[in-house]
């Protein structure tokens, strides 16, 4: 009888000691990836994540006011300076056209414009150096006042190489 005790004490401390030695595994699965720009030109985020996602722009309470979006970007160009413009005019929308705001694009200090002439915003020494630039995109508070409300819209910038001589 303590024989047959013993060894069945035995078993339970094995199998104890074997539960706690090969119970505790973590395993972390991820992706990476990485996009090694072309060298003669590029306008790339600085930080890349956040390009694809959806941008809120805050809601300042006590000014009653909307806040922006200030993100830099990395450009390159080695042969001439860099232009851009907006595809349309970009605003925030609720629904309703005359509840709209309109929203201000400024690329490296230099306002955007729908204009189908684009605006340089990178001079040629700059850009064959590389530069960090700002991207700022402000709401223009409407004349009526910000109305209540879910507001979203789309910013799309059009970034070419000026053409030589021009």
């Amino acid at each position: 009888m303590n024989k047959h005790c013993a060894v069945v004490a035995l078993m339970a401390i094995t199998a104890l000691i074997s539960d706690t030695t090969w119970g505790a595994r973590e395993e972390h699965t991820f992706e990476v990836s990485l996009t090694i720009p072309s060298r003669p030109f590029y306008i790339i985020p600085a930080e890349p994540d956040w390009i694809h996602r959806p941008q809120r722009l805050e809601w300042d309470y006590p000014a009653s006011t909307m806040g922006g979006l200030r993100k830099f970007f990395d450009v390159r160009h080695d042969t001439s300076a860099i232009e851009a413009r907006l595809e349309r005019a970009p605003y925030l929308s609720n629904g309703k056209s005359s509840d709209d705001i309109p929203l201000r694009v400024r690329f490296n200090d230099v306002e955007l414009s729908p204009d189908i002439r684009p605006r340089q915003v990178v001079t040629q020494a700059e850009a064959a150096a590389g530069k960090r630039v700002l991207l700022e995109i402000q709401p223009v508070k409407p004349v009526g006042g910000y109305k209540p409300g879910d507001y979203d819209g789309n910013v799309l910038l059009l970034f070419n190489a000026k053409a030589p001589g021009a």
